[in-house]
């Protein structure tokens, strides 16, 4: 049986191969920036964004650099011909949305645990409209559990070919639940940073 620091260094260097190709790809039709670069952590962290577009995960990752982080998708990406299994190799965390995953809760836990970094878009789904789902504990249950911060991020909901676009980081802040009611409010809480940084305001 493979050792966790053993599949964790394959799972970085398969996410860097991937990186290698995918992000020059993007940044020839979209080119990417990033405001609060000085706001990136070092060890385990929660990162938080908005969701509008299907590229969302790939513009984070161009916009970070060639930073090693378990992005969060949908469990039924999992099944899509060779698009599943790159992402399974490269440390992509799948989600059964709408049932409690508990699997999927450990994954993340396990890798902030190694010192690694996660990344979910706590609505659960790309939405037409700011504000238009509500978003899901897990990420903040998760941040508070393991005393690892959230990192606010704002992506632009337009994207355009040929066009800049500037993902704005967030300042790291800590969180702490201890029911379902308190939970729901750092959730929120954790929204209304990511739009501040759309209107230009610092989290």
């Amino acid at each position: 049986m493979k050792s966790a620091a053993a599949q964790s260094e394959k799972e970085r260097r398969r996410f860097g191969l991937v990186y290698s190709i995918i992000v020059p790809l993007l940044k020839l039709f979209i080119p990417v920036r990033c405001k609060g670069k000085e706001n990136l952590p070092e060890g385990p962290a929660v990162f938080c964004a908005n969701h509008t577009h299907l590229l969302d995960p790939v513009i984070a990752a161009a916009a970070f650099g060639k930073r090693f982080i378990h992005f969060v998708a949908k469990l039924e990406l999992r099944g899509v011909p060779v698009i599943g299994k790159v992402l399974e190799v490269c440390g992509v965390c799948f989600v059964n949305r709408g049932t409690a995953d508990i699997g999927a809760m450990r994954s993340m836990m396990r890798y902030l645990k190694r010192g690694e970094q996660v990344f979910i878009f706590p609505e659960g789904t790309r939405t037409h409209s700011d504000g238009s789902v509500d978003a899901k504990t897990g990420a903040v249950r998760i941040a508070s559990k393991l005393k690892a911060p959230i990192v606010p991020v704002y992506i632009p909901r337009e994207k355009r070919v040929f066009r800049g676009l500037e993902v704005v980081v967030g300042e790291p802040y800590m969180v702490e639940g201890h029911n379902h009611e308190e939970y729901e409010a750092l959730a929120d809480g954790v929204m209304e940073r990511i739009m501040e940084l759309r209107e230009g305001e610092s989290a």
